[in-house]
């Protein structure tokens, strides 16, 4: 079983990966894995490169991704679950989505914020918007 992990370093974040850590240590799958993914939009970012360089923005982005993932791998270690990471750079809930078709996931697992359906509506949700386009099976981990 594949499993895809969406994480942005919040608590609910880590509790989707504690949920599908949990799952894979009682799977008798023998190719279990789990592959955490990190997406950050740039959208707010375009300005910055103008003055500090696209690699600059770009370093800033994979420290801030490796950061985020970084208790999440954590959990993932000290339970001896086979995981990597996978750090992009978009819309969240579109590259989420493409890379579980394109890794052919098994499954997408995601913390959800818990905010009001109110918010939702106004703000978005990236989870919103996964379960929506997603192929396979999607978790919101509360």
């Amino acid at each position: 079983m594949k499993i895809l992990v969406a994480s942005d370093g919040s608590k609910n974040a880590l509790r989707a990966v504690k949920y599908a850590a949990d799952l894979l240590k009682n799977s008798i799958d023998k190719t279990k894995s789990i592959t955490l993914i990190s997406v950050h939009d740039d959208a707010g970012l375009r300005h910055a490169k103008a003055f500090v360089g696209k690699e600059a923005v770009a370093d800033y982005l994979r420290e801030l991704s490796e950061k985020e993932l970084k208790p999440a791998m954590k959990v993932l270690n000290d339970q001896g679950i086979k995981h990597n990471m996978v750090m992009l750079v978009g819309n969240a809930s579109q590259e989420i989505v493409a890379q579980g078709q394109k890794g052919k996931y098994d499954m997408i697992v995601l913390g959800s914020k818990g905010r009001s359906a109110l918010a939702d509506m106004l703000l978005g949700s990236v989870a919103q918007r996964v379960l929506t386009q997603a192929k396979q099976p999607v978790v919101l981990v509360k």
